[in-house]
């Protein structure tokens, strides 16, 4: 939408990049905020005091299963979710860009 959102997402870290997954609970589809950042991957991020500017990318292949697999393992709910929908549930990573 290009509008400022604030969605708060679980995440986890792979090196410098912090790694989120669109899972929506399961849902049949992507949540609303997965659209939003493939449309406008440069984003702003705060964790805990600290706020920069990242890039979102959305990851596949073994890399996907890969990052998602080590986000399951944090939280297993992740793994439920999958098993729960018929969809490949989205794995991004945001890569600070400031």
């Amino acid at each position: 939408t290009g509008r400022t959102l604030v969605r708060p997402l679980c995440y986890s870290r792979d090196g410098d990049s912090l790694v989120i997954i669109a899972s929506y609970g399961g849902a049949p589809r992507n949540p609303p905020w997965y659209y939003n950042l493939i449309a406008n991957p440069t984003v702003t991020v705060e964790v805990g005091r600290e706020k920069f500017r990242a890039r979102a990318a959305e990851v596949y292949g073994a890399e996907r299963t890969r990052l998602f697999d080590a986000a399951a393992k944090l939280l297993p709910l992740f793994a439920d979710y999958q098993n729960k929908t018929k969809r490949e549930i989205p794995v991004l990573t945001l890569t600070r860009i400031d």
